[in-house]
């Protein structure tokens, strides 16, 4: 009788957990400055630490944890290579989390390769709509916006691109579509070589809806 109990037990916490309802959850997700709801897939695991990345899966989808506007200021520092995908679904039928272990390992390679570095490689959010950055030592600025959510449309005198951010258990992620991350490095650094940029390409092939970018830290 106390084995079955235990077990009925079990059986009840696995039923409320997947429904949202054990005492003190509400499917709401939540950073030291910035919130996020999720749904489905994301809602089940999003709380689970993923030990391959270091991150939950939420911070590997495009607005998982929302960046609060205030919390957005400031200067970040790289803190090594960023990723995210548009959506719960993409992020799963990519593989998920194993998946997302290695494509930080291939950009890291690519990013080691380049010399991008914590003393060469920032961003500066001001509050008067102006930024200020540097890629590899490669200086950038213009004016930028923030929707709030997940979005930040960058503007400079070259070009105009936009960047997804999502809160991260150590700051946040900055990433973008991979044809604009190669026009980021490229005018940034003159890069050269088809194998560097063959990784970036090669990557946004394989995975639907992959953005890449920085991880961040103030």
């Amino acid at each position: 009788m106390k084995k079955f109990s235990i077990a009925l037990a079990a059986f009840m916490v696995m039923v409320l957990s997947a429904c949202g309802t054990l005492p003190g959850t509400t499917g709401t997700t939540s950073g030291t400055s910035g919130s996020g709801t999720t749904s489905g897939l994301g809602g089940l695991l999003g709380g689970i630490f993923n030990s391959t990345t270091g991150t939950s899966l939420l911070d590997l989808v495009v607005g998982g944890i929302k960046v609060d506007p205030a919390m957005l200021q400031g200067t970040w520092y790289y803190n090594g290579p960023g990723i995210a995908f548009t959506s719960e679904n993409l992020l799963a039928k990519a593989g998920g989390a194993v998946a997302a272990g290695q494509i930080k390992e291939k950009l890291q390679s690519t990013y080691s390769r380049v010399g991008i570095s914590s003393q060469n490689t920032y961003f500066v959010f001001g509050n008067d709509g102006r930024f200020q950055a540097k890629v590899d030592g490669i200086p950038l600025s213009g004016s930028y916006s923030y929707d709030g959510s997940s979005t930040v449309t960058f503007k400079t005198l070259l070009f105009s691109f936009n960047g997804y951010v999502t809160r991260t258990s150590s700051g946040m992620s900055l990433n973008f579509e991979a044809t604009k991350l190669l026009t980021i490095l490229q005018s940034a650094a003159a890069l050269s070589g088809n194998s560097t940029l063959g990784t970036i390409g090669e990557l946004s092939k394989n995975y639907d809806g992959l953005r890449l970018g920085f991880d961040l830290r103030k």
